[in-house]
């Protein structure tokens, strides 16, 4: 079994500031750090470092090689990563004081995924496999049915939330990964528990873990409803938090099929990642996380 994660290659501008810019505002950043990223890669890494076997799927411009490397360097299988004649997709990322972040995101070679790159790769994978998606590059719709068609366990973090993903049939998707923002924005509910409960009505068959930012994360599935709150750390930047948790929620799970565990070690990995500046960077490895579960009495 392996994870195929079809996902986004972006090189992040990340620019500390003391607060977020204001319509109509110019500001000046105390630092430039340019560092790999995107939801993808980030996903990816996090998988690796989980102690997942993990090969990355995605397109890169000439000027993206250093994604490749990293993915490469975290023990990400990189032979499905391809070359586009587009620009290497890219993040503007502002960071506070505070860590919270703003992002924006300008797609570049991720939204150059066509249909015969899709059945490139897939043509690889079966029904041992899993596939993990987002929503940052092209021909979701078409890599949803093709991966399902070959009887690959489907994992959807429908992250950025956009009108593309009413294109998608989410009804084959077997694990959610999702915050409460998308779960508000897919489900049309408020509450925590009345996204879930809606979401279960929606799709019966899926598992799905919602995170809640300073409140933790929920688990739905296999007739259980699972509470996880968060472990404290001091935040130096955000970015790229919710990936670390999903890489190491996806790992436990379907290592051990426990949930609760896999919360736990979500919550602690991505407690450690915010403590850091970066996204893929922040990713701990599994020793720390299980190190720090031992020391809070957790594991």
């Amino acid at each position: 079994m392996s994870i195929l994660n079809f996902g986004s290659l972006n090189l992040d501008y990340t620019y500390r500031v003391s607060h977020i810019a204001a319509p109509g505002e110019t500001l000046t950043s105390r630092s430039l750090e340019v560092r790999p990223g995107g939801k993808g890669l980030n996903q990816s890494v996090s998988l690796a470092r989980a102690g997942a076997v993990v090969c990355h799927a995605g397109l890169i411009g000439e000027d993206g090689r250093i994604l490749e490397e990293s993915c490469r360097e975290s023990g990400v299988d990189t032979q499905f990563i391809g070359v586009s004649d587009v620009r290497t997709g890219n993040a503007i990322i502002q960071v506070d004081d505070s860590g919270q972040n703003c992002i924006i995101l300008f797609p570049g070679a991720n939204r150059a995924v066509d249909e015969q790159f899709a059945d490139r790769v897939l043509e690889s994978f079966g029904s041992e496999d899993h596939i993990l998606l987002q929503n940052e590059i092209s021909s979701l719709p078409y890599i949803i049915d093709r991966a399902w068609e070959r009887g690959m366990k489907i994992i959807l973090n429908p992250s950025p939330m956009d009108e593309r993903l009413k294109e998608c049939d989410l009804e084959k998707v077997w694990l959610f990964i999702l915050n409460e923002v998308e779960g508000a924005q897919l489900t049309g509910m408020k509450e925590p528990e009345e996204i879930l409960q809606e979401m279960r009505r929606r799709y019966p068959g899926a598992r799905i873990v919602l995170t809640l930012g300073a409140d933790g994360s929920m688990y739905s599935g296999e007739g259980k409803v699972l509470r996880q709150k968060i472990f404290p750390a001091e935040t130096v930047d955000t970015t790229g938090a919710g990936d670390t948790f999903s890489g190491y929620f996806i790992t436990e799970y379907l290592a051990s099929g426990d949930a609760a565990s896999a919360l736990r070690r979500a919550s602690m990995a991505s407690a450690i990642a915010v403590s850091r500046k970066g996204a893929a960077e922040a990713v701990p490895e599994m020793e720390e996380v299980i190190r720090m579960l031992r020391e809070r009495g957790s594991l």
